[in-house]
């Protein structure tokens, strides 16, 4: 077994025999988020969570315990992914795993560049159970200490991506990465490392300096893994990129290539038209176009849309599913003229993305229900959220700062991927309207045993899942419509 590699635009084996990789991420897993997660930290559309991570994880030591607390963390990561959840993966042709993982597994904010040799532990596992099924695994930095993006899922509590302000914030990312280098050098079955998810940098000239920097780290250690490095903006801008990327071998450039027509604030029934497929396919062209005069090697590491569910939107929900598999069918075949690899948000969650998601009937679905249910009412989550039962209640500041702000100075970073209103939700709704319920979420464990604990956690376990059978159908059909 060999490492792959890059080699001009394609991703090879050591017989520079072209290996598509085509999979999915393990959102919600080492990384909450609240996008239906579990806590809504750095999940990204797992369980349903307030707030970030760091928040949720402090909540509930202070309802149960440390003690509690850290077991349940440590369950719910042993049972999110395990030997059945691998082979399920392998059998429906897929052959990669996104791995996205929060810093504070290896470091913690008061004891920097001191390794936590636990950190090791869920990853090690999850990385030898896709090995076992002959599934490579992409390691993705999901969130920097101090927050490498402006959004929820950098974990960092604020809209102000604060690692692109303070040096010591970059240098403890780069000693991390060493430290995963040492660890994981001799690793064929690891494609990659993905060193710094979605990143956003208004000036644009800091991610440059810094991928300058993390290239030489990984390589001084590591000369073999190839490099997935994310474009600015969410991983959609590399225009400023310019001729950065001489001197960096072995190295793809990753999109996220998420359409507007896969969400509820889709502008339009999306329906096939020829307009609509231009536009799909402009956004992606665009996305790549710097890799394509250059010829170098692009991957997509996150896309894909959300789903309707029958609690929330009822007898609309098969129609609104068939639309969004619609959008899924054309991505693909738009993909699969370039034999892109690719990597879907997200393998599990709790109803609203995953190809597997967890059962209503489970315990913490049972126990969360109303909690979840509010959630949603008050679009608290950050994606893919349906405001139009609240949206009244913004309307009126978001009509103050446009009267009251000139209108040359409405749009600011990252404009256009976040307007004016995304902005006013972001900061009011997700962070804090989110933030006054992280307690509330935490308080269903009060007066919990270890062992009605343990069965909340292992409600993510994989015989306590339901199949998205269209998506699945569709990503199986795919993955090896080009294989060869």
């Amino acid at each position: 077994m060999a490492y792959l590699k890059v080699s001009g635009t394609k991703i090879v084996d050591q017989n520079d025999k072209e290996i598509i990789l085509r999979g999915a991420g393990l959102g919600g897993w080492m990384k909450w988020a609240h996008v239906e997660s579990l806590f809504e930290i750095t999940v990204d559309t797992l369980a349903g969570y307030p707030g970030c991570e760091f928040q949720i994880r402090a909540a509930l030591a202070d309802v149960v315990g440390s003690e509690k607390s850290e077991f349940f963390f440590d369950k719910f990561l042993e049972y999110f992914f395990t030997d059945a959840d691998a082979a399920f993966f392998k059998s429906l042709g897929l052959n990669c795993i996104r791995i996205p993982f929060n810093y504070r597994h290896f470091e913690d904010d008061m004891n920097p560049k001191v390794l936590k040799p636990e950190g090791f532990k869920h990853l090690d596992r999850v990385i030898d159970l896709c090995a076992k099924h002959g599934i490579y695994t992409i390691l993705d930095l999901h969130t920097a200490p101090g927050g490498q993006n402006t959004d929820w899922h950098s974990d960092a509590g604020t809209h102000i991506a604060n690692f692109w302000l303070h040096k010591d914030f970059q240098d403890r990312t780069i000693w991390l990465w060493e430290e995963l280098a040492k660890h994981y050098k001799d690793n064929t079955w690891i494609a990659g490392y993905n060193p710094l998810n979605e990143p956003t940098d208004p000036y644009q000239t800091r991610l440059i300096a810094f991928y300058h920097r993390i290239y030489k780290a990984i390589r001084d250690i590591d000369p073999y893994h190839a490099l997935f490095l994310d474009g600015n903006t969410f991983a959609s801008d590399f225009s400023h990129f310019g001729d950065a990327h001489k001197g960096w071998e072995n190295t793809a450039y990753s999109i996220h290539d998420y359409s507007v027509f896969g969400f509820p604030a889709s502008p339009e029934k999306y329906v096939s038209s020829e307009v609509q497929l231009k536009r799909l396919k402009r956004s992606y062209l665009k996305k790549r176009e710097w890799m394509d005069q250059r010829g170098l090697c692009v991957w997509n590491g996150e896309w894909g849309p959300v789903y309707a569910r029958k609690e929330y939107e009822g007898e609309l929900t098969d129609a609104i599913n068939d639309e969004r598999f619609k959008v899924l069918k054309d991505q693909l075949n738009i993909y699969n003229e370039d034999r892109l690899s690719w990597s879907i948000w997200l393998y599990k969650d709790i109803g609203f993305q995953g190809m597997v998601h967890v059962s209503r009937e489970t315990t913490y679905m049972t126990l969360f229900k109303d909690f979840l249910a509010k959630k949603h009412r008050l679009a608290i989550d950050a994606w893919g959220a349906d405001d139009s039962q609240i949206r009244h209640v913004y309307q009126p500041l978001i009509d103050l700062i446009k009267q009251e702000v000139s209108p040359e100075h409405q749009n600011l970073y990252p404009a256009p991927v976040w307007k004016l209103q995304d902005r006013v939700g972001r900061l009011s709704r997700n962070i804090l309207v989110s933030e006054f319920l992280v307690k509330e979420w935490a308080e269903h464990f009060r007066g919990k045993s270890t062992e009605e604990i343990d069965e909340i956690a292992k409600s993510f376990s994989f015989d306590k899942c339901l199949h998205r059978d269209g998506l699945n159908k569709i990503l199986t059909e795919n993955a090896s419509s080009v294989a060869e």
